[in-house]
C-alpha cells in the first residue's frame, strides 16, 4: 500500500538478503584460510617410543571358521577381553580394527565388538575391501 508521497509501508528485504549472501560467500572463502597451524621444529631422536606404537591400531582377525586371531595368534574371546582391558589400562592402544571373513557368523563379530567396547575402546574400525 502506498502512502501520500510515494513511501511504502512494507519492508524491502531484498537488499538484506543480498548483503547476507555476500557475507556468507566471504566467510566460505576465508574460513579455510584461517585454519593454519603453527610451524614447529621438532627434535629428532633415534627411538620412536610409545608415540609410534599408539598410532598403530590393533588388528583383530576373525576367520571363516570363527577363530579369533590377534597378531596371527589364536585367542579365545575371554582372553581377548582380558588382553584388551590390560592394553587399555596401560594406554598401549588407541584404536582397534576388526577384520572378519564375509562368511563368518554375525554373532561372532558382534561378540568381538562387544568385548572391544567393554574394554573401553571408542575408536573401532571395521576393515573392508573397496568394490571394483
Amino acid at each position: 500500500m502506498k502512502l501520500g508521497r510515494g513511501l511504502q509501508d512494507e519492508i524491502n528485504v531484498i537488499p538484506l538478503v543480498d548483503i547476507v549472501l555476500v557475507i556468507l560467500i566471504i566467510f566460505m572463502i576465508t574460513a579455510p584460510l584461517m585454519t593454519t597451524g603453527l610451524e614447529v621444529d621438532l627434535p629428532k631422536t633415534k627411538d620412536t617410543g610409545l608415540s609410534q606404537r599408539e598410532r598403530e591400531p590393533l588388528r583383530i582377525t576373525i576367520t571363516e571358521s570363527g577363530e579369533i586371531k590377534v597378531a596371527g595368534e589364536r585367542i579365545t574371546l575371554e582372553a581377548l577381553g582380558r588382553w584388551l582391558e590390560e592394553a587399555k589400562k596401560h594406554q598401549l592402544l588407541q584404536e582397534v580394527q576388526v577384520e572378519a571373513d564375509r562368511r563368518v557368523v554375525y554373532e561372532v563379530v558382534a561378540k568381538v565388538l562387544a568385548e572391544v567396547k567393554r574394554a573401553g575402546f571408542t575408536q573401532i574400525g571395521l576393515l573392508t575391501l573397496p568394490e571394483k
